[in-house]
């Protein structure tokens, strides 16, 4: 099959944006309008927020500030964050793609989040906001937004800018699973494809007001929304690409390992965003959340470390810093509910799990998610996802004192953890094929054998990361 030039690549883009935007257009139901006092359902907001109330909030500048900085730190996590994480793990021919691929996702999503993304995962669906599935179509192109316009005591503006940054990371982590094998344009189209059927509804289900959020689901900061996702479309990617050539008796070691420990030590700077930041005020939620968020990294690195050091002889740059990613990615949907004793043992959990889901998936499976994704990503989120219901408990030790576990108790609130990882979960790897394969129908997917000898750099780009 013939690719696609690059600037149809741009057509099929804006023609697919289009699209979605008449159809939604098409629909019979009011706009959600965001209103000068608009309260929209913040990642652990009351569902019964009055949206529409005419009375106005006063602006609080401390929150408005924090939720700015909070802004600022989860974009850092991306860029220049998790591609210099991610560049450093590749060969040096193709560091130069892997920084492409996280700058380009970030402008991409950035774009499709004002067009369509901010509404359909988190304004109210249907008539009178109570459609579980998607958001509604009101706030296309963010045409109701002025400066005056509030998320409870903070401007609106920062409150979409802040999930922006969610939605710019999540496709970004998924590049690690493809890199040094991929077309530019393929992933440029898929991401944009996939931030719309996967991202938007799982964000809407679990933090719009959407089905799992009504059902109890609770996931304070994106273990499900976002790594578990990103883990999930991650290991479904990397068994329909097939394996890099030489995997895996031949690959060569990460060309940078400095490069790495530079990227991950921004990601955990950049964390304290992302975590703290779900909060959504300058509080005791956020410090708490900021301390177990440190906490478990730490934890995690020294326990992937620990592990690596007993079975190989040696500790290494690149396993401490995979591990304080792992830790990381656990602690994620618990900084909310979990307090430091609690946060001790997410860490232990994540850097040993994480540690031997990675050897499962390239030993056991033999599958090549090439940066894994799935095992730090995917299996850290869903793990945090589960352990919130036993260690979140207010009225433990473990726990933090807040609010939001299940009344009936640690078990009842386990089975609505798994229900929805398993129904996101599944939606996500479905989806996620579906996607793969009908791109495949209308471009390539893979370079050639050719080009990967060659690398991606020059390939793809026509540029090199290194000019020795």
């Amino acid at each position: 099959m013939k690719t696609f030039p690059y600037l149809k690549v741009g057509s099929v883009l804006f023609l697919f944006l289009a699209s979605v935007s008449f159809g939604f257009a098409q629909i019979d139901e009011p706009a959600a309008s965001v209103e000068q006092n608009e309260v929209s359902l913040p990642l652990e907001a009351d569902e019964n927020a009055d949206l529409s109330t005419s009375e106005k909030t006063p602006l609080n500048s401390g929150n408005t500030a924090w939720m700015i900085t909070a802004t600022a730190l989860v974009l850092f996590m991306t860029l220049p964050g998790l591609a210099l994480f991610y560049g450093g793990l590749v060969q040096s021919k193709n560091v130069l793609s892997v920084l492409m691929h996280c700058f380009a996702i970030a402008c991409l999503a950035s774009i499709i989040w004002v067009a369509v993304g901010y509404s359909l995962a988190l304004t109210p669906g249907g008539v009178d906001g109570s459609r579980g599935w998607i958001g509604g179509k009101g706030e296309f192109f963010l045409q109701n937004l002025t400066e005056e316009s509030q998320n409870g005591d903070f401007p609106s503006s920062v409150w979409i800018i802040f999930q922006m940054t969610f939605a710019i990371i999540t496709p970004g982590l998924i590049v690690g699973a493809f890199v040094e094998r991929i077309k530019f344009s393929a992933v440029m189209l898929f991401s944009a494809l996939w931030l719309v059927v996967v991202y938007c509804p799982v964000c809407y289900w679990v933090w719009g007001g959407g089905w799992l959020y009504k059902a109890g689901v609770i996931d304070f900061a994106g273990g499900i929304v976002v790594h578990a996702t990103a883990g999930a479309s991650a290991l479904t990617l990397a068994w329909m690409l097939g394996r890099r050539q030489g995997y895996p008796t031949s690959l060569k070691p990460p060309h940078n390992p400095g490069m790495v420990m530079i990227g991950a030590s921004m990601l955990w700077v950049g964390w304290f965003g992302f975590n703290a930041g779900s909060a959504v005020a300058a509080d005791g939620s956020a410090g708490m959340a900021m301390l177990v968020t440190h906490i478990s990294a730490a934890v995690g690195a020294l326990t992937w470390m620990g592990i690596e050091w007993i079975k190989s002889g040696k500790a290494t740059m690149v396993g401490i810093a995979t591990g304080m990613v792992a830790g990381l990615a656990t602690i994620t949907p618990a900084s909310g509910t979990v307090g430091p004793a609690g946060a001790l043992l997410i860490g232990l959990l994540a850097g040993s799990v994480c540690f031997y889901a990675t050897q499962m998936v390239k030993s056991y499976f033999e599958i090549d998610d090439s940066l894994d994704v799935f095992p730090v990503h995917g299996v850290g989120g869903m793990l945090g996802i589960i352990m919130l219901a036993f260690v979140g408990n207010p009225d433990g030790f473990l726990g933090s004192g807040a609010a939001g576990i299940s009344e009936d108790g640690a078990i009842a609130q386990l089975m609505l953890q798994l229900e929805g990882i398993f129904v996101i979960g599944l939606w996500t790897v479905i989806a996620t094929y579906i996607i793969l394969r009908v791109l495949s129908m209308y471009t390539e997917i893979r370079v050639s054998n050719e080009a990967e000898e060659e690398g991606l750099d020059i390939h793809e780009h026509n540029e090199q990361g290194y000019s020795l």
